[in-house]
C-alpha cells in the first residue's frame, strides 16, 4: 500500500472511530435536499393519505409524502405530476398498496405459502407481485407480515407464516428479496414493509387488536428474530403494530423503535404507522388526545403517519412548544427521502400507464401461482390410498367452495379479479365426467334442502369430491372466531355424502387451520388448501388426478378443538408434562379421587396432543429416514454440527418430502422449548430411490437470550431429531462444551 492509500485508509478509520465517516452520495443528496426544506415541507413528507381526487392541490404544495390505495396508473401519474412539476422542491410521491400475496395474479395466502416450505418459490411469487404492482405505479407494499401466530382464532394467521420463528424468518427474507429485487432503482422494484412491529400475533384470546403480554426475553427469542433477519436482508421499511406490550403501544415505544431497531440493528429504512395506530393510542389510554399521540409517536421514532392526520395537524405546533425537537423531524424526513432516492423516484417518478395491463397474468406468472398452490396443499388423510383418483372417470363435485372464484382468492386480495380465477369445478371438468350439485350456496349456509339432489347425484358417481371451507371474509384482519369448525351445514353435507358408500374426498379451502376432527371420520381423504389464489382450482385438480403429488406441511399446529388454543409445538415444558397417560371424560370412574387422574398437563375432554402437529403432511408415497449420524458427539462453541442421513422413497409413486431438523437444549438458565426447527429441505425422490443428505448447523445458532439477557450458547446437553414433522423421529444426543 503506497503512502497516499495508507493516509486515506488511516483517515477513514479515524473518522469512523469518532462517528464521522464520510457520507455516501445518497446521504449527501438527502442532506442537500433536507437543507432546502421548510418545516411545513418536512411535515408534508411525513404525511400519508389514502388515494383520492382531492390530492392534487396538496401534492402541488408539498404537503403529502405518500399515498395508498390508488392503483390507477393514470391517476397516479396525475398526482405525481403535481408533486414533481408543481411543488417547490419537486419531491415525488411514494405510492403504496397492500400487495400481500399477489397483485392481479393471486398466489396462495401467506400461510399457504409457508406450507410449501419452499423459500425459493415464495421469492418467485413476490417477484411476480412486484412486477405486476409496479406496472400500475405501486412502489411500496405493506408485506411481509412477520407476526408469530400460535392461535388460529386470530383471523390474521392467514397473512403470516405460522408459529415457527425460523420458518417465519426464511419466508420473510424470501418475500423481501422478491419484492425488492437486486436493484432498488429498477422500476419493478417494490419496497417491502416489515409488519407488524411487534408481537401483534400474540393478541389475547386470538381477538384482533387485543392486548399482548410478552416478556422482553420472549420478545427477543420468539417475536423479533424474523424482523432482524429481514432487516439484515435489506428491507427498506417497517410498520408499527396496533398492540401494546406491557402497557406501551408499539407506535409510541422508543425501546422498540430507537433502542432495538435503530440502535442494535442499525436500521436506516423508514418506519410508518399502521392505519391510524398513532391516533389509536388515545383509545389505548396512553395519549390524552391526537396531539399528544403525535408527540409520543414522533419522539418514539416513527417517520411517517398513515391516516391519523395528527402529524400534518400538530407537528409544527409541537415543535414551537419544544415538545418535539426539529432534529427529530429532520431524522424522520431523512429516512423518507433516503427511501425515495433508493427507489429512483427522483429520476423516474412516472409509470407507463399504457402498458400496465400487459404486465399481468403472464403465462410464467400463472405457472408460478399454480406451482405455489400445488406445493401449499397438505394431504392430512388418505385412507386406503383413495387418492389419487387416476383411474376414476365420473365424480360428483359438491360443496360451497367448489365454484367460489371470489372466496378462493382469500383475504387481502384487493386487486385480484375473480373472472380470472380457476376454480376446482372448472379444472375438474377438464379431467373427469363431472356431476355438479353444490348442496350449499356458501360456507355459512344452513339450508339443507338441496341435500336430496346431492344424494341422488352421489348414487351415479364413482367418487365424491366435497369442497368446503371458509369464505374470504371469514379470515384476515378483524375476522377472529371463537369456534373453528366448518361453518353452516358443511359438516352435515360431508356426513350426508358419506352415506352413499362411495369414496369421499374432502377439499378444505380456508384461511386458517380449522378444527376438522369430526369431519375426518366421514371422509376417506382430506386435502387442505389455504385459500390458494388464482390458479388454486387447477392445482387441486392436478393433485386429485395424480398429475402432481402433495408435499405441503402444516405451518401451524392443527387443533382438535378451539379450546386448546393457543397451542404450538415449540412450547416450554411444565413441571408436570403429560406423560402419555390420559384419563378422558368418558373413562373417569364415579367418585374418583382428586389425584387419581395423574395430575399432569392435559385436557380431560380433548387430551393433550393436537390433531396434526407442526410440519405434518402426507404424500402419495411413503418415506423412511435412516443412518442418521452426527459428525461427533461433543462440540465447541465455534464448531459446526454436521448431520448426515439417508432418505428413501419406500412407496410406488414419485414424491417430495420436506426433511426437517429439530434441536432441544435440555437444561438452560431459563426454560427452553421442547423442540426448535433449525433446518429443512425439500427432497424429490422416485420410487425406491435413496438420497444421502446433509444438514450443517453452526453451534452458534443454538444461542438464545439467557437469564442475564445475553444472547449466548450455553454449554450442556442437547438432543437432535431428523424427521418428517415436529412430532416424529428419534432423539440423538450431543453436547456443547
Amino acid at each position: 500500500m503506497n503512502l497516499f492509500k495508507q493516509t486515506v485508509a488511516g483517515t477513514l478509520l479515524a473518522l469512523a472511530a469518532i462517528g464521522c465517516a464520510p457520507k455516501s452520495d445518497l446521504d449527501r443528496k438527502v442532506d442537500d435536499l433536507l437543507a432546502q426544506m421548510t418545516l411545513r415541507e418536512k411535515i408534508g413528507q411525513m404525511h400519508q393519505v389514502s388515494g383520492g381526487a382531492d390530492l392534487f392541490e396538496a401534492a402541488a404544495k408539498g404537503e403529502i409524502g405518500s399515498i395508498l390505495n390508488c392503483v390507477d396508473p393514470e391517476a397516479i401519474n396525475a398526482v405525481q405530476r403535481a408533486a414533481v412539476e408543481q411543488s417547490r422542491l419537486h419531491i415525488p410521491i411514494l405510492v403504496s398498496r397492500d400487495v400481500i400475496h399477489g397483485f392481479r395474479t393471486i398466489f396462495p395466502i401467506p400461510l399457504g405459502l409457508a406450507a410449501t416450505f419452499d423459500p425459493a418459490l415464495v421469492e418467485q411469487g413476490a417477484r411476480v407481485a412486484a412486477i405486476e404492482a409496479t406496472a400500475s405505479g405501486v412502489r411500496w407494499t405493506f408485506s411481509p407480515m412477520l407476526d408469530i401466530a400460535r392461535d388460529p382464532r386470530w383471523g390474521r394467521v392467514a397473512e403470516g407464516s405460522g408459529e415457527d420463528p425460523y420458518l417465519d424468518a426464511l419466508m420473510g427474507v424470501a418475500m423481501v428479496k422478491g419484492y425488492q429485487g437486486d436493484d432498488f432503482t429498477d422500476p419493478s422494484s417494490m419496497a417491502a414493509c416489515l409488519k407488524h412491529f411487534v408481537g401483534y400475533g400474540a393478541a389475547e384470546g386470538g381477538r384482533d387488536y387485543n392486548s399482548t403480554m410478552i416478556s422482553e426475553r420472549s420478545l427477543r427469542n420468539t417475536y423479533l428474530p424474523a424482523f432482524q433477519a429481514c432487516v439484515d436482508a435489506g428491507a427498506l421499511s417497517l410498520m408499527t403494530s396496533f398492540n401494546e406490550i406491557d402497557g406501551i403501544p408499539s407506535t409510541g415505544n422508543s425501546f422498540l423503535l430507537r433502542d432495538i431497531l435503530r440502535g442494535e440493528w442499525d436500521f436506516d429504512g423508514m418506519v410508518v404507522t399502521d392505519w391510524n395506530s398513532s391516533g389509536e393510542m388515545v383509545a389505548h389510554g396512553y395519549a390524552k388526545d391526537l396531539k399528544h399521540a403525535t408527540e409520543l409517536a414522533v419522539n418514539a421514532g416513527v417517520d411517517m403517519d398513515m391516516m391519523s392526520f395528527g402529524f400534518a395537524t400538530f407537528i409544527e405546533e409541537l415543535v414551537k412548544e419544544g415538545k418535539i425537537a426539529e432534529k427529530s423531524i429532520d431524522e424522520a424526513v431523512r429516512n423518507i427521502l433516503r427511501l425515495k432516492f433508493r427507489l429512483g423516484l427522483f429520476e423516474n417518478p412516472y409509470v407507463d400507464a399504457q402498458h400496465a395491463r400487459a404486465k399481468v397474468y403472464a403465462p410464467e406468472h400463472l405457472a408460478a401461482a399454480k406451482q405455489s398452490a400445488v406445493e401449499s396443499a397438505i394431504l392430512l388423510q388418505n385412507r386406503n390410498n383413495v387418492l389419487p383418483l387416476d383411474k376414476t372417470r365420473t365424480i360428483l363435485v359438491t360443496g360451497p367452495m367448489a365454484d367460489a372464484p371470489y372466496d378462493q382468492l382469500g383475504t387481502w386480495a384487493f386487486d385480484g379479479e375473480p373472472e380470472h380465477t380457476v376454480t376446482p369445478l372448472q379444472a375438474l371438468r377438464e379431467e373427469y365426467n363431472v356431476i355438479y350439485e353444490p348442496g350449499l350456496k356458501y360456507s355459512r349456509d344452513t339450508d339443507t334442502r338441496s341435500f336430496a339432489k346431492v344424494r341422488a347425484a352421489a348414487a351415479c358417481a364413482e367418487a365424491v369430491v366435497v369442497c368446503v371451507g371458509e369464505e374470504a371474509i371469514l379470515s384476515g384482519e378483524a375476522h377472529s372466531l371463537s369456534k373453528l369448525h366448518l361453518q353452516g351445514a358443511q359438516s352435515e353435507l360431508i356426513a350426508e355424502v358419506r352415506k352413499s358408500g362411495k369414496p369421499v374426498i374432502v377439499v378444505v379451502i380456508a384461511g386458517r387451520p380449522l378444527t376438522i376432527e369430526r369431519d375426518l371420520a366421514n371422509c376417506d381423504a382430506l386435502l387442505y388448501s389455504f385459500h390458494p389464489g388464482t390458479m388454486g382450482g387447477a392445482a387441486i385438480a392436478d393433485l386429485i388426478k395424480g398429475k402432481a403429488a402433495p408435499s405441503g406441511k402444516t405451518p401451524m399446529t392443527f387443533l382438535r378443538d378451539a379450546g386448546q388454543a393457543p397451542f404450538y409445538y415449540n412450547h416450554n415444558n411444565t413441571g408436570r408434562p403429560c406423560n402419555g397417560t390420559e384419563t378422558l371424560l368418558e373413562d373417569i370412574p364415579l367418585h374418583a379421587g382428586q389425584t387419581s387422574l395423574g395430575c399432569t398437563s392435559y385436557y380431560l375432554d380433548t387430551g393433550y396432543g393436537p390433531l396434526f402437529p407442526f410440519g405434518y403432511g402426507l404424500s402419495y408415497t411413503t418415506f423412511e429416514y435412516g443412518n442418521i449420524k452426527l459428525n461427533r458427539s461433543s462440540f465447541g462453541l465455534d464448531d459446526t454440527i454436521v448431520v448426515e442421513f439417508d432418505l428413501t422413497n419406500t412407496g410406488s409413486r414419485d414424491g417430495v418430502e420436506v426433511a426437517q431438523l429439530y434441536t432441544r437444549d435440555l437444561v438452560g438458565s431459563v426454560v427452553r422449548p421442547v423442540k426448535e426447527l433449525k433446518r429443512f429441505e425439500r427432497v424429490a425422490l422416485t420410487p425406491g430411490e435413496t438420497k444421502h443428505l446433509r444438514f450443517e448447523l453452526p453451534v452458534a445458532e443454538l444461542a438464545f437470550w439467557n437469564r442475564d439477557m445475553q444472547f449466548v450458547v450455553e454449554p450442556g446437553a442437547f438432543q437432535l431429531w431428523v424427521a418428517g414433522d415436529s412430532a416424529s423421529g428419534t432423539a440423538h444426543p450431543f453436547s456443547v462444551e
